[in-house]
Order: C-alpha cells, then structure tokens, then sequence
C-alpha cells in the first residue's frame, strides 16, 4: 500500500512456503526450561502473503469526477468555493457577541430595562404556582424561567455571533475521533467475490479467484486483466466455458498475457488499475484552479490520452520524469492487463524505463539489437508504403500551412516501390531505394528487364514515367534520395532488412497488446533519428486507424517531437479519437513546429501541457488557445476625507498624529470583466518549477481548464 493509499503489487505475491515438518513426538510437548519457543517457520522465510492490501486497494471508492482527478479514495468537493469568515473576524465578533448577551442579562437582571420580560411568566401561570410559601417550588419555576430567558439571548447572540462556526473550526477537531474502519461491503456488492460472474453462472471462477483474493495471490494487475478477459465474453468474442476452465484452473494466473507477466519488475508512478489511471501530480490550491479541483490528484488515463497530449517546457522541467515515462509506464501495466498496445519512442538513455518492462526493444544503430525495424510498417500495398515513407523523408520539407502535403514525393516512390515488388515480391532495401531513386543505369535496367520479361505492362508504364522526371527541375525523387541517404550508413547496415531474414517489427502488431519501446541513434544521426521519428508517427497513425479491433487502446509516446509535426500530422492526429487511440508529444519548444502548424496543432490536441521555463511566445500561443473567462474585478478607491467644523478638524488632526495617515473613505467598485485564463506573462514567469499548466479533454467532449499541477506531488 503506498502512502496514498494506492495499491502496489510489488512483492505480495510469493508461493505460500510449507512450514518445517515437526518431528513425531514433539507437537504439543512443553518446551524446556528456558529454551525460547520453537518458531512456526525457517529463519530467513518471508511470511506467508495476505491479501488485506489487495481487498483495500479494491474496495476503496472510485466515485465519478471531473475530467483528469486522480479518482482512487477521491472525496468529491463543492464546485463552488463556501466563504469562510477570517479567523480574527470570527474570533472578534463572537466575542463582541458575548460581551453583548451579557450586557443584556445584567441589564434585565438588575432592572434597568423594567419588569417587562417576567409578564409572559405571570400572565400564563397561575399565582398559587408563583406566589407560594413552598421555596423550593418557588425557586424551580422562576429560576426555570430565568434560564429559559438566558438560553434565549445565548441563541440570538450566538447566532449572530456565529459561535457554531467557532465550534466547528476550533473545538470539534480536538474532540474528532478516528474515523471507524469502513465495514465490508455485502456478498452481493464485494467486487472481491467476483458478483458479475455469480450473476453469469460461472460460481466455480468466481469462488476460485475470492479465495486468491484471500491468499494474496491476485494482484491489481491480475484483477484488470481477468476483467478484461469477462468483457470479451460479455461481447461474445469467448465463450463463458473457456473464460472458467481457465480461471478454475489458473486462478490470478488465468488469461495471461503473451509475455506471461503479471506485473512489471518496478513502478516508478502510482497506478490505479480499476480506472486505467496513473498520478502525476497534485492540483495546486490556488485562487486560479477551481475550488472543485484544488488540492486533488491529478490522473491520467486513456479517456484523456485518446484526445493526444503536448507538452511543452525546455530541458530539465521534467517532461520525460515526470510526464512520459508515468504515462508509459501506465500504459505497459495496461497491456498486461490486456487492454492497450503501447510503442514508446525516444533517445537511447533518455529514461524511459528499463528492457524488462517491454516485449519488443528495437535499439535502431546497435549491433546488439535483437529487433529489426520494418521501414514500409508491414504493409504490402506499394502505394500505401509510398505514402509513410514519403512523410517521414520528406514531410518536414511540405509547405507548413495546413493545406500542404506530399503527393508528388508519394507518387516518385510509388513508381518505383510499385514495379519493385511486383518483379521480386518484397519492397527493396535502403540501399536498392537509393540507386533506384539516383537514377543509376543498372538496377533501373535490371528492374525493366524483369517487368518486360514477366509482362507487367502497366508497372512499365509507371517505370517510364519515373524515367522521363529524373534530371528535371522540380523532381522530388533528388531531395527523396538525400534524404534516403542518411538511413544508408554503416552504422544501419544490418537494419531496415526486406529479405525476410532478421525480425522486423511492424506496428501492425498494435491488434495485440504489446508493449514496445524503440530507441533512436541521436548521438551522431540526428537527421536520421528525426526521419525514423516521422517514420514511427506515420506508421501509428496509418496502422492505428486501419486496425480491425479496436477494443485496445493504442498510444505512441514520442519523446521528442522535434521535427515530426507536419501538415498530414496535424490532420491525421484528430482521426484518433474515433480509433481507439492516441499520441503523447514533447517539445522544448513550439519554435521546434513550423509558425503556421502551430495554432492548428495545439486546437487538434486535446491535453494541452505548458510546463516552467516557457518563453513569453510560447505563453502567448497557449494563452490564445486557452482563450479568456469572465471574472469578478473589485476596484477599491480612497478618498480622503475634507473636515469642515472645528472639532472635525482636530479629531482628523490627532487621528493623523496617532496613526500617520490622513483619513481617508474607502470605496469598492464590483464589475464584470474579461481576461485571458493564463497569460503569456503568467506563463513565462509565474509556474514555479516542478510545475505545469496543464488543459485536459477527453473522448466524451468533457473538459478542464487550465490547472496549475504540482508535478512532485
């Protein structure tokens, strides 16, 4: 259990260890004297697992929330903020207050204000009962009558003195007992006895995984990727037998993931797997935040990741600590659990977590990297090759206004990728694009030879075309071929293979959850890692939108978009919402994306994050997005005050001795006014560092204005 609450499954699964056998004769007999008692278990044995974290972490309230509050143990707060009184204005006029209620008593007491408040005593009880020899009766009811009037000014004061205030704010948190453990919820309502499946039929399923529950061998992870497996059968793509042979016989281990982990070696974020999310940070209490989101959590998850995220701060603010690496992390706990597919991109060595939390590392440049990288994404369409790999050469060089694209570049390869593969059955290899794309004689012959031979007319007719461009002004195919050049170095030389011998990845796998992690070569190819970046950005995009099942979310975490944001970028990462997917980008900042892609990337991006150390024009683009909200201005004017009468004059004059100031009326004007919700300024130098602005949106349309977040928190 972490400090918040939040369950950890790291280490609470062990198999249970047998205790040392006894030997015959020895149980029960009394131990010598002296001798310390025989102990239940090995020296050095870990105890046996219990399962009370896991039951906590499960039946702790989740209730719905605004859009990004981390929801695990969440109390929901007003969306207004009450007004509490100051403490030295309390305090005063409740005692102001007293004073008054006992100025009162004593005047009634002593007679001061008459005999008036004792009529309605003589007027509705009888004289044998007021007037009567008997002391004792005498003094109840008069005396009873007295403390009536007193409790009567006590309310009247009290109330105006709000002394219930006082009592809440100052007295009864002295008194405040601890709150009672939260009983267990009802067989029918604990989601530790699996009610959904008892309600389905399958009691043997729902039995076996309680009693895990028990043990402490089901874990968060376990309990996600089990619920996922049910919802699969629940929308009939497996039958409800299958789902139970396997949980009565695997129990937490049931439905496993490909990789058969059950959780990753270590976390490095606070993750709640009932609701996918993961904390990054604590909303500020700060006047400029709602009063409903102030000092609650800040959580992630993919309702949010769908609509994609930007965040924007220069090095060292912490973008991949504290940003992509929890949200990659999250999203590899959730293709455990089965239900997202996740690629990470990035530098080697930026910190985006260790090899053992991905199935697939392709270290793109090293020779010990054991995967390979598919340059045309898998694909067998030469035209639909054509246009990935077109805008990862070349989409940084289109006209940056959003109506710019890359036909022409497209159309130069698919000629050539076109004929290829129609001829050897495979698109050709760097090395082969690159002669073919510099117009060399030989395989440009080689390749018309095979179409003529094989008969291929209309691939010659696109052959004859490429040929007739090569050498004119204004032919892409030469800026293609620079371009290609870069990926045709040593150091890439056993990489990007076509023939089918090493193990290429293909982001055609996102159909599974699979967790990917790729690292690009900066040190010394900082051109080409920037064209592999495009590369993977076009390839998600094209395979994410073309999957047949879109029951997992997929999310490509780029970890710095720097150069990758191009016109198709723009147009293409909006398409996501609707499959299931979504991208997460960094920048240092917006200068690294062309001027005019700029607006229109931060209106197509849902989650929009400004971290400290922003430039002033970098603010102004977020405070032009975030645009402006109508406030409450209060102006205050003092007006010093004229004395005309003598004694007017020397009352102002000692006041001006004693307190030197002169005396002065003070005016308050209350209008409604319109300001940006952030300013460049406020931007630039007002978020404190470890901090960020962050806007959230999710698939539904929900929003959340600018939040000021602690990201340490």
């Amino acid at each position: 259990m972490d400090s918040d609450g939040t369950y950890d499954a790291r280490g609470t699964h062990a198999t249970p260890v047998p205790r040392p056998a006894v030997p015959p004769g020895s149980a029960g007999r009394p131990s010598a004297p002296g001798t310390p008692p025989r102990p239940a278990q090995a020296p050095g044995v870990p105890p046996q697992p219990d399962g009370s974290a896991y039951l906590r972490w499960l039946r702790t309230p989740r209730p719905g929330a605004q859009p990004g509050v981390w929801r695990f143990g969440h109390q929901p707060r007003p969306e207004q903020e009450p007004e509490v009184t100051p403490t030295r204005q309390l305090l005063s006029g409740a005692l102001i207050a007293f004073l008054v209620g006992w100025l009162l008593w004593s005047l009634l007491w002593n007679g001061y204000l008459g005999g008036w408040w004792v009529l309605p005593l003589e007027l509705f009880l009888p004289d044998a009962w007021i007037y009567t020899e008997d002391r004792i009766g005498n003094a109840v009811v008069w005396y009873g009558y007295y403390t009536l009037i007193v409790l009567g000014i006590m309310i009247g004061v009290g109330r105006i003195g709000r002394w219930g205030e006082v009592w809440r704010r100052f007295v009864a948190p002295r008194f405040r007992r601890p709150a009672p453990q939260q009983p267990a919820p009802a067989p029918g309502e604990d989601p530790a006895q699996w009610p959904q499946l008892r309600d389905a039929g399958a009691q043997a399923a729902a039995e076996r995984l309680a009693a895990d529950a028990r043990a402490g061998l089901m874990r968060d992870v376990d309990h996600a990727r089990i619920s996922r497996a049910w919802r699969s059968v629940r929308a009939g793509r497996n039958t409800i037998g299958a789902f139970s042979d396997s949980v009565v016989r695997d129990g937490a281990a049931a439905c496993p993931h490909p990789s058969g982990d059950r959780d990753l070696p270590a976390r490095a974020a606070r993750h709640d797997l009932a609701t996918a999310q993961v904390r990054i940070g604590t909303t500020v209490d700060d006047p400029r935040n709602p009063y409903a989101y102030r000092g609650a959590g800040l959580g992630i998850g993919p309702e949010l990741l769908g609509t994609s995220l930007l965040a924007v701060g220069p090095a060292g603010s912490g973008k991949t600590s504290s940003v992509v690496w929890p949200i990659a992390e999250a999203l590899c706990l959730g293709a455990l659990a089965g239900r997202a597919a996740v690629v990470v991109v990035g530098a080697a060595g930026a910190g985006l977590g260790p090899a053992e939390d991905y199935d697939v590392v392709v270290r793109v440049g090293h020779p010990d990297s054991v995967y390979d990288l598919d340059l045309y994404g898998g694909t067998g369409d030469p035209d639909e090759a054509a246009a990935v790999l077109a805008e990862a050469l070349v989409g940084d060089l289109v006209d940056p206004h959003p109506g710019g694209d890359s036909r022409r570049s497209t159309t130069v390869l698919a000629q050539l990728l076109g004929p290829y593969h129609a001829v050897h059955r495979r698109f050709p290899s760097v090395p082969e694009l690159r002669a073919l794309l510099d117009g060399a004689p030989g395989p440009l012959g080689a390749l018309r030879k095979a179409l003529q031979e094989s008969g291929q007319e209309a691939m010659l007719r696109e052959l004859d075309a490429r040929e007739r461009q090569l050498g004119h002004p204004g032919d892409p195919g030469a800026v293609i071929a620079d371009r290609i050049a870069l990926l045709d170095r040593p150091a890439f030389a056993s990489f990007f293979d076509t023939s089918g011998q090493g193990r290429p990845f293909s982001l055609r796998a996102l159909d599974h959850p699979v967790r990917v992690r790729i690292d690009l070569p900066e040190r010394g190819h900082a051109d080409a890692s920037r064209i592999l970046a495009r590369l993977m950005l076009a390839q998600f995009m094209a395979s994410a939108a073309a999957r047949e099942d879109r029951s997992l979310f997929a999310c490509l975490v780029l970890d710095d978009a720097t150069g990758t944001i191009t016109p198709e970028v723009v147009r293409r990462v909006q398409r996501l919402r609707s499959a299931n997917a979504g991208v997460v980008l960094t920048l240092r900042t917006l200068d690294d994306a062309p001027r005019p892609l700029r607006t229109p990337l931060l209106g197509s991006i849902g989650c929009r994050m400004a971290l400290s150390g922003l430039t002033p024009w970098d603010g102004q683009d977020f405070a032009e997005v975030w645009g402006k909200e109508w406030i409450e201005a209060r102006d205050v004017t003092d007006r010093q005050i004229i004395a005309e009468t003598p004694l007017g004059k020397t009352v102002h004059m000692l006041r001006r001795v004693i307190t030197g100031n002169a005396p002065t009326a003070r005016a308050v004007t209350v209008r409604q006014v319109e300001r940006e919700r952030w300013s460049a300024s406020e931007l630039a130098h007002g978020v404190p560092p470890g901090h960020a602005v962050l806007s959230l949106t999710d698939v539904r349309g929900e929003h959340a204005p600018p939040l000021l977040v602690d990201l340490r928190g």
